[in-house]
């Protein structure tokens, strides 16, 4: 038996059940936490990207002032489109992030909840899920209608909508994962977040503006030239 076991013909016994659980409990929360550093990160370089278009578009749009040429309001907003796109594509790159801290979520649960009682009831609290309930609001203050009980909450919002001012209380539910659909149309309408678009949206439309009223002769930029 031994020499067997030395040898390598019997293999070792296998890790429990509760051991492989454990070590992924410790894998998904160093992999959460690694994933929400570089989320913050993010935030920072989106920061950077439209600062400069802030400052580019509008370097653009004084010497156009300042030269009498008004081709450079158009150049302001080719500056501005070029930022809002690299914006666009930054916080492309940022929501799948968003997307595997969900599902690090909803496996936790899986892994980790426990029944805590008090307000939460009977129901199961598990940890991390920052992403969860990020777009949790309140509910407005209303003394003729008293605020519903989470108790009463029938079902878990929509995937891709976290929650609604006039819905119950659902910060103690289960996770819910990002369906493959919400993920998708998410991506793809992204540039027109309000978080993406500003300010390069204003920097474009101004400069627009201004340079088609200039090459149309508009009153007060007529002394301008291409």
């Amino acid at each position: 038996m031994l020499l067997a076991l030395r040898y390598g013909k019997i293999a070792p016994m296998a890790e429990p059940a509760q051991d492989r659980a454990l070590l992924l409990r410790e894998d998904l929360s160093k992999e959460y936490y690694a994933i929400l550093n570089v989320v913050s990160n993010y935030d920072g370089w989106l920061l950077i990207v439209k600062g400069w278009s802030v400052t580019l578009s509008l370097a653009a749009l004084g010497l156009g002032f300042q030269q009498k040429h008004f081709a450079l309001f158009a150049l302001a907003a080719v500056t501005g489109s070029a930022f809002w796109f690299l914006d666009g594509l930054m916080k492309g790159y940022q929501y799948r992030y968003y997307v595997r801290m969900r599902e690090i979520e909803y496996t936790a649960y899986l892994i980790n909840r426990v029944p805590l009682g008090g307000k939460y009831g009977d129901k199961e609290i598990s940890a991390p899920r920052i992403d969860m309930t990020w777009g949790f609001k309140g509910y407005r203050v209303d003394k003729d209608k008293p605020p519903p009980d989470h108790d009463l909450r029938a079902e878990k919002p929509e995937p891709g909508h976290d929650g609604h001012a006039d819905e119950p209380d659902w910060r103690a539910d289960e996770p819910w994962r990002r369906s493959p659909q919400d993920i998708y149309s998410d991506l793809r309408g992204r540039f027109w977040w309000a978080n993406v678009a500003l300010p390069h949206a204003v920097a474009v439309a101004l400069g627009a503006v201004l340079f088609i009223a200039a090459a149309l002769n508009a009153p007060g930029l007529e002394q301008l030239h291409l």
